[in-house]
C-alpha cells in the first residue's frame, strides 16, 4: 500500500463511527450490521452507509449467509501499520 492509499484510509477512519466499527471488528472478528449498529449506537441505515464506505476501500470482507451479511476486516488490504494499532 502506497502513501496515497494509506492517507485515504486515515481520512476514512477520521470519522468516529467508522473508527469504532473497525475497532469492534478487530475485536469480534465478524459481525452483522445489526450487531455493529447496536455496538456503536447508530441506526441500521446509517451503520450500513458507513460499512459501505469501508467496503468500497476494500478494508472489509463481506460474507453472505442466508439473509445476513457478516463483516470482517480484510487483513490482506488493511495497512499493517494500523493493524498493529487496533490489535494492541
Amino acid at each position: 500500500m502506497n502513501n496515497r492509499e494509506i492517507a485515504k484510509v486515515f481520512k476514512i477512519l477520521g470519522n468516529e463511527r467508522r473508527f469504532l466499527i473497525v475497532g469492534h471488528l478487530f475485536r469480534a472478528k465478524e459481525l452483522t450490521v445489526g450487531q455493529i449498529s447496536e455496538l456503536i449506537q447508530l441506526s441500521f441505515r446509517s451503520t450500513s452507509k458507513h460499512l459501505h464506505v469501508l467496503a468500497d476501500m476494500d478494508l472489509l470482507a463481506i460474507k453472505q449467509v442466508s439473509l445476513n451479511k457478516f463483516y470482517s476486516i480484510n487483513r490482506s488490504k488493511f495497512p499493517t501499520q494500523l493493524t498493529k494499532f487496533f490489535t494492541n
